[in-house]
């Protein structure tokens, strides 16, 4: 399955926030050098959903805060897992 979620670097903690316009949001304490945020972004979804690291890749946004993260899961598991601990 394909997500698309917004970024914020170097935050305080990390958490996943549902926006008003039912998009999602994601705080990550890594900074945004050199790759490291967006290695830290896919270390943590794949914590937070249970899965190996190596079943996530960002697909699109690399450079930019908007990021596509494919995700090798069913639709339904992800959206399940993410519907339980988004703020």
């Amino acid at each position: 399955m394909l997500l698309r979620i917004k970024v914020k670097p170097n935050s305080k903690t990390d958490e996943i926030i549902r926006e008003a316009d039912g998009s999602l949001k994601v705080k990550i304490r890594a900074q945004p050098v050199e790759g490291k945020a967006n290695k830290y972004l896919l270390e943590y979804l794949a914590k937070v959903l249970g899965l190996p690291k190596s079943s996530l890749s960002l697909l699109k946004g690399e450079s930019n805060s908007f990021k596509t993260v494919e995700i090798d899961a069913t639709e339904q598991s992800v959206l399940n897992i993410l519907n339980a601990v988004i703020k």
